[in-house]
């Protein structure tokens, strides 16, 4: 890893990013078919979010990703896109108004949180989850701000949030994180709730 490398890519997504306030980060599995009901809802979320002042923050790619930023671009506001540079997938999706490719899953992780007010995680598998946990553990450290963070989709999310709530019981956990954790299966009720807070 070479430090410099790093710092550019935290850099640029901070001179990105400081252009545009009211960031929400929509993350999901890249592997979703747009015409499945995931992705009309992933691309319904991104244009309710556009229309209502939010800019679309994702990772860049196909599946969920693509479907958000394609809402967020038939809306009013920015669709944005932070992709990763892997060998043999992820291109940045077509309905991008900014985008910049990453090196590192780590720079992009921190850079898509960092800058948002809220987060909407759509199923997905271990990216996905990767990204929902960094989330967790970054507002858990104080590394980034406490923001919302909404799972669409109770019965693939309800698993998870049971063992979350193991955890609370155990101590390994504080229940304080739990709070702004919200489990839905309403696209317009995650966005109302989004433009409430």
């Amino acid at each position: 890893m070479k430090l410099k490398l790093v710092e550019s890519e935290l850099t640029n997504a901070k001179n990105l990013l400081q252009g545009y306030t009211n960031n929400v980060t929509i993350i999901g599995s890249a592997r979703t078919s747009q015409n499945d009901i995931l992705c009309l809802q992933a691309r319904k979320a991104g244009k309710l979010l556009s229309d209502k002042g939010f800019n679309v923050l994702t990772g860049g790619g196909p599946g969920i990703m693509e479907a958000a930023n394609h809402g967020a671009f038939e809306g009013k506001s920015a669709s944005i896109g932070f992709n990763i540079d892997l060998e043999h997938e992820q291109s940045p999706n077509p309905f991008l108004d900014e985008s910049i490719t990453f090196q590192h899953f780590f720079t992009r992780k921190y850079s898509m949180m960092h800058y948002s007010s809220a987060c909407i995680c759509f199923p997905g598998g271990f990216g996905t989850g990767d990204e929902l946990l960094e989330i967790l553990t970054l507002i858990q450290t104080k590394k980034i701000q406490d923001i919302d963070v909404f799972l669409y989709g109770v019965e693939f999310w309800q698993p998870l949030v049971t063992w979350f709530e193991e955890l609370e019981k155990i101590k390994y956990v504080n229940s304080d994180y739990l709070e702004s954790l919200y489990i839905l299966d309403d696209i317009n009720q995650i966005v109302n709730l989004i433009a409430e807070s």
